[in-house]
């Protein structure tokens, strides 16, 4: 059975994001010009995700989650997160949070952490580990999974 993969878990965040701001908004906590900023999460979420993507293609290695890597990245963003792809969606829905300024906003990018920790990140570094592992362990020592 194949995964739902991480695209389709941001489009579904994304949504629950929306329809919390709009359905069940609660309070309003940031107000224009303030929520201007949600524009900046976006971009250096945006610019991240395009950078790691950039990266796994110059290395030819699979970026699809369950697919065994052929190469270990450590390098551009990879050296300040281990997941700087996953990082990046969730800049992207935190800056919509943001945008929209309602606490229920930001629901959506809390979801897709959990998601993102459960369903993908324990795996891939069980799968990380077997294929490179002290390697990989000592990249785990230096570089925090998030932030």
């Amino acid at each position: 059975m194949r995964k739902i993969l991480p695209p389709t878990h941001f489009f579904f965040c994304l949504i629950i994001a929306l329809a919390m701001h709009y359905l069940l908004p609660i309070k309003q906590i940031i107000n224009p010009p303030y929520n201007w900023l949600g524009f900046l999460f976006f971009a250096i979420g945006g610019i991240l995700n395009i950078w790691a993507d950039q990266i796994f293609k110059k290395s030819q290695t699979t970026i699809k989650p369950g697919e065994e890597p052929s190469v270990f990245i450590q390098t551009g963003p990879y050296k300040i997160s281990r997941n700087p792809m996953y990082l990046g969606v969730t800049l992207l829905l935190i800056g919509i949070g943001f945008i929209l300024g309602s606490i229920t906003s930001f629901i959506g990018f809390i979801l897709f952490i959990i998601l993102m920790e459960i369903i993908f990140i324990q795996e891939e570094e069980r799968t990380l580990l077997a294929k490179f592992g002290e390697e990989y362990k000592a990249y785990k020592q230096k570089v925090r999974r998030w932030i």
